[in-house]
């Protein structure tokens, strides 16, 4: 009769055990990259919520939208950032709507663009594109991107106007992760 293991057997296991071990760990880290992107853009409401109190308030004194916001922002920032591309989830690169520029790093070492509209027809003033971590990777709408539409009486993450499930389909693989801005912050989370 054997007893025990014979050294084969024993490397054979281990072999195994490391080779699952390296497929297992990247989707871990992966999952928790991801759930810590999403709690700072949950923590960063309330900071937009304040923002846009300021500039209601800078509006009720006579300024401007534009001047308000910009001024408000500018308060907000650190410096510029040089530009970088930004992706969807589904691997193709934003359309003219969804595309940035002018970027600025945050003290907390996020980025922040606006971009205002003239004669907005749908009552947006405004968006706001945000980088819970800055120009570290992976830049890609959903994941560590997240942006929020400004109306005169309201801010609203992007995807706000669409129905859970419409939200949940683009906040996936084969979506934009526009949606996930508002699908994160009402319970979704990353399939």
């Amino acid at each position: 009769m054997k007893k025990g293991f014979t050294i084969v057997e024993v490397s054979i296991l281990f072999i195994i055990f490391l080779i699952v071990a390296f497929l297992v760990a990247p989707l871990s880290l992966d999952d928790t990259k991801q759930a810590q992107n999403t709690s700072r853009w949950r923590s960063v409401q309330q900071d937009f919520l304040n923002i846009f109190y300021a500039v209601s308030n800078q509006e009720q004194k006579g300024y401007t939208f534009v001047d308000s916001l910009d001024s408000i922002l500018d308060g907000e920032v650190k410096g510029d950032v040089p530009m970088y591309k930004i992706t969807y989830m589904n691997g193709s690169y934003p359309d003219k709507e969804y595309k940035f520029e002018d970027f600025k790093q945050t003290y907390s070492n996020a980025t922040i663009a606006n971009k205002v509209f003239e004669n907005p027809s749908d009552g947006r003033l405004a968006m706001i594109m945000y980088d819970v971590n800055g120009k570290m990777g992976p830049n890609v709408w959903g994941k560590d991107v997240f942006g929020l539409n400004i109306y005169a009486d309201r801010f609203e993450p992007f995807g706000k106007n669409y129905s859970v499930s419409k939200q949940k389909q683009d906040c996936s693989r084969n979506g934009t992760g526009l949606s996930c801005s508002n699908y994160y912050l009402i319970g979704g989370s990353f399939d």
